[in-house]
């Protein structure tokens, strides 16, 4: 029998509740990992009939966290950034996702000026989740038809977040209000 989202929603819960730490958050990316092994699930929110751009699948209400499905026909690169105070995780459902992490250089005391350097480049494939930290800076880039499945640790577009100009060493916070279109921006 598949592993189902309700399913899923339910360990991710347990999992958080004893745990909201990087131990907790780790075994919902190994559940969620068993869940893109359901073709039935892929097929349906991320498959070719599952609606365009981002659909909520599962918001707790007691733990904030959320489950995302991510669908766009064109690919995008999103600059590097961070998820402010939250977390994310991202579950490749179809095609792959070409992750990049991040470190910062600098102090972080001159106020617009940041110095990142590249640490750590991995893809994604389908049925693998790959996991960012609060503050930790990443960025991601995604094919056409590229489609994957994220839980987050808040509504991110709730929260203050970081973007990173490498090329003019610069950094702009992105405040709750101006926050675009998740794929296409700081909120990747």
């Amino acid at each position: 029998m598949a592993y189902e989202l309700s399913e899923f929603c339910a360990d991710a819960k347990d999992f958080l509740s004893r745990d909201g730490g990087a131990d907790g958050r780790e075994k919902v990316r190994q559940k969620l990992e068993a869940l893109l092994q359901n073709e039935a699930f892929v097929d349906e929110v991320c498959g070719p009939e599952a609606p365009m751009g981002i659909t909520t699948l599962y918001h707790d209400p007691d733990l904030d966290f959320m489950v995302l499905a991510h669908v766009y026909p064109a690919g995008r690169t999103s600059p590097p950034h961070d998820h402010g105070a939250s977390w994310a995780i991202y579950g490749q459902a179809i095609g792959w996702t070409d992750m990049t992490e991040y470190d910062r250089l600098d102090d972080g005391k001159e106020e617009g000026h940041a110095d990142l350097e590249e640490r750590r480049k991995y893809r994604l494939e389908p049925g693998h989740a790959g996991m960012f930290g609060p503050h930790q800076i990443h960025s991601i880039h995604f094919p056409d038809h590229a489609r994957f499945v994220r839980v987050t640790g808040t509504d991110l577009t709730h929260i203050p977040t970081l973007r990173y100009d490498m090329a003019k060493r610069a950094v702009t916070r992105v405040n709750p209000n101006n926050i675009g279109d998740v794929a296409g921006s700081v909120s990747a």
